[in-house]
């Protein structure tokens, strides 16, 4: 089983690559959502692959108890720091049954989905999540990324020079999974990562729905929460609960 997810994810080097990302955005998107979902005061909110915990944090100082999970132990340890009565981490593999809740609200945010071999494993995971929401009203959140606009635009070759080291960048599409070839170097010796993303469709997802017993409810294209558009929309923003 492939776990290119597990080693680069907990990599030094893939926090330094990712250092830049908006956390003014990820506020922006989380005040809209909270807002759309008219999320309750009381709500228990799951923050699957949370990474470093930039949404979890900023929902549980919004008052929500919050839990936030990910495969990166590395993530979860500088995470843990932040932990107070309604806000707590763990490491988790999402394909797994969890062993907390269940959720009014899983997020499952900024493509954290897509990333395993075998649509079997996609299936199990979201059986996972559809097992970890309250019935009924529970609701599941899935922020990917607009896979027709990210191959339409796709930057083939990139460089970016952070900290002395110069990542290189190779991009490409095969067999239904866009690709992220990473080399660079670091103290003479020579690094290679691959990151590798299933290209998912609104059709693939409402495919996938269907088989495990979820229901979509609502789409959006950003962070706005503009309509979805396949062809201008930066984002695939999926809001879903159990049938």
């Amino acid at each position: 089983m492939s776990t290119w997810f597990a080693t680069w994810f907990d990599s030094s080097y893939y926090h330094l690559l990712y250092q830049h990302r908006d956390d003014k955005e990820a506020q922006f998107f989380m005040d809209n959502l909270v807002q759309h979902l008219a999320v309750p005061q009381q709500a228990k909110i799951l923050d699957l692959a949370c990474g470093k915990g930039r949404h979890s944090i900023y929902l549980a100082d919004k008052g929500f108890d919050v839990v936030g999970v990910d495969l990166s132990s590395e993530s979860i340890e500088h995470a843990q720091q932040f932990e107070h009565k309604h806000l707590h981490f763990a490491t988790h593999d999402m394909r797994m049954p969890l062993t907390v809740g269940p959720f009014d609200y899983i997020f499952n945010l900024f493509t954290s989905f897509g990333y395993f071999p075998t649509e079997e494993e996609h299936l199990q995971t979201l059986q996972e999540m559809k097992k970890g929401l309250k019935v009924p009203n529970g609701r599941l959140v899935i922020d990917f990324f607009n896979a027709h606009k990210v191959i339409q635009q796709l930057v083939l070759t990139e460089e970016k020079t952070l900290s002395g080291i110069t990542f290189k960048i190779n991009r490409s599409v095969e067999n239904g999974y866009i690709l992220k070839d990473i080399r660079f170097e670091d103290n003479g010796e020579k690094f290679y990562f691959q990151e590798k993303v299933r290209a998912f469709t609104l059709e693939d997802f409402k495919r996938l729905f269907e088989q495990v017993g979820l229901e979509l409810v609502t789409t959006f294209g950003g962070f706005d929460l503009s309509g979805y558009d396949p062809v201008h929309s930066e984002r695939l923003i999926l809001v879903v609960k159990s049938c």
